[in-house]
């Protein structure tokens, strides 16, 4: 089996390896590209800050969420979504993917995608 190495300085090479090796890198890449993925969703702590210094922990994200009609706005909308939409989306919003909030709760994927879902558009429309 053939598997492409990209060295450091972006120069790639093709390198044979055994059947078991070959199936063992290609899983490993796919896991680390879920990770990445899966990391590119997260949410930044504050906490951050601490660790990495000021330009770590500057978001300009949520720099709407100073006025403070718009901050009132977001909190009558997320207040009509029921206790478990909410702790739900808290859950995504930390960071959790849809399947770790579905096995921490003890339900089927499917049920905490379709309340995730249905928590969305009902924000949006009360918005």
């Amino acid at each position: 089996m053939k598997i492409n190495y990209v060295f450091a300085d972006g120069t790639t090479t093709e390198v044979d390896v055994s059947e078991d090796v070959g199936e063992e890198i290609i899983s490993l890449r796919r896991e680390e590209e879920n990770l990445a993925r899966k990391n590119r969703r997260h949410c930044l702590s504050m906490d951050s800050i601490d660790f990495e210094g000021d330009d770590y922990g500057i978001c300009d994200t949520y720099d709407f969420l100073e006025d403070n009609e718009l901050r009132e706005k977001v909190c009558r909308a997320f207040n009509t979504l029921t206790d478990v939409q909410k702790r739900r989306l808290l859950m995504l919003a930390r960071g959790m993917s849809i399947r770790e909030i579905a096995k921490q709760e003890n339900v089927h994927h499917r049920a905490v995608e379709d309340s995730i879902n249905s928590a969305k558009k009902k924000f949006l429309k009360n918005f």
